[in-house]
């Protein structure tokens, strides 16, 4: 599929690639240059909390720091908040289930949430709501503003964004247009919850969570002996845990540094692994945009080019935390990076993380 780009407004939870220019490939680094490279990466991010986490091979090391003393729990044993980087989960339920036959990603979605309700000339499908290219805004904004600062998205349970997307009337025709959207993959969230009349916890945990053995993720808040505690800006004023709501699908995921490299591990290595065919169909590219087509998508990645390959990523941030998941195939490389401190656009987090990447 190709389609037009078509800005995104700024969203509570980004996941637009970072514009990193000038990444050169450096080689095959040994542990103590990657030991020295991670501890360059958390000392350039200004946060309370800062952890960097890379795979090579299935060989692990992990690095942590901060501007704040170190909690009682070492900081890589925390969950941290995934925001938009919770679409890499969502994407792959989505793959195992249409690959295992239980849903198609043609379906019209309107169809799955309302059986009752004819789905039109041009419906939404389960495709175009993964893949941004539904049409659908990229979030309430306005309807969110008087909580703004503390949980926007609170507001707003499943059946609001159900209503919401039901009663929306599109000004694009879907698949012409790629627009980010949190409302979009919310919206996808509730329709395999409603074609298999499970809730979304419980699908997700069931069908990928548990069976890649990620023990330390969670969909919900636990408290200050399991999560990391985000910051606002300044990066001292603490902010509450976030409450998704309806936005599950969105932003709802809570992972340990640890359980992230799991997750990137069966992303790196899919063969003789639960989810296989999943893990394998999310590496493919089903979408290219802009000028020349050189932003490649896949249904749960942005793919870019490197000297070794492709390398996927996605980005995520809540009202105080930020995560950067990505891995490269061709080197059998991941990297987890999170933090406690929701930045402004272009400072240190995203541009330091994918740049590492890019440079093993």
């Amino acid at each position: 599929m190709t389609v037009g780009a078509h800005p995104a407004r700024p969203a509570p939870w980004p996941g637009i690639p970072p514009d990193v220019t000038g990444v050169t490939w450096r080689g095959t680094l040994d542990d103590d240059e990657a030991v020295r490279r991670l501890d360059e990466a958390v000392d350039a991010v200004d946060a309370p909390d800062v952890v960097f986490a890379l795979s090579r091979h299935g060989r692990r090391t992990v690095r942590t720091g901060g501007t704040a003393p170190a909690p009682p729990v070492p900081r890589d044993q925390l969950r941290y908040e995934m925001g938009s980087a919770s679409k890499t989960f969502t994407g792959l339920l989505l793959a195992h289930l249409t690959q295992t036959g239980r849903l198609s990603a043609g379906e019209p979605a309107a169809a799955l949430l309302d059986p009752a309700r004819r789905p039109g000339e041009d419906p939404v499908t389960l495709a175009h709501l993964i893949t941004h290219t539904s049409g659908l805004p990229a979030d309430f904004f306005v309807r969110a503003l008087p909580a703004w600062r503390t949980n926007p998205y609170a507001r707003y349970p499943a059946e609001r964004v159900i209503d919401a997307f039901l009663r929306h009337r599109q000004r694009h025709r879907p698949g012409t247009r790629w627009h980010y959207s949190n409302f979009a993959v919310a919206v996808l969230g509730h329709a395999p919850t409603a074609a298999t009349a499970t809730p979304w916890d419980e699908l997700l945990t069931g069908q990928v969570l548990d069976p890649l053995r990620l023990s330390g993720a969670t969909l919900g808040p636990g408290g200050p002996d399991t999560d990391a505690t985000g910051h606002r800006r300044d990066g001292t004023t603490p902010v509450p845990p976030l409450i998704v709501g309806g936005f599950q699908a969105a932003g709802a995921v809570r992972a340990t540094p640890h359980d992230l490299l799991t997750f990137l591990e069966g992303h790196l290595d899919p063969a003789d692994r639960s989810l296989t065919g999943a893990l394998r169909a999310v590496r493919r590219p089903v979408l290219r945009r802009g000028l020349g087509h050189q932003h490649v998508h896949t249904v749960a990645w942005f793919q870019h080019p490197t000297q070794c390959g492709p390398m996927y990523f996605h980005g995520g941030a809540t009202l105080g935390q930020q995560a950067f998941l990505g891995f490269r195939p061709d080197i059998g490389t991941a990297l987890a990076a999170v933090c406690t401190r929701r930045f402004r656009a272009g400072d240190a987090f995203v541009p330091t993380a994918y740049t590492l990447l890019a440079e093993m």
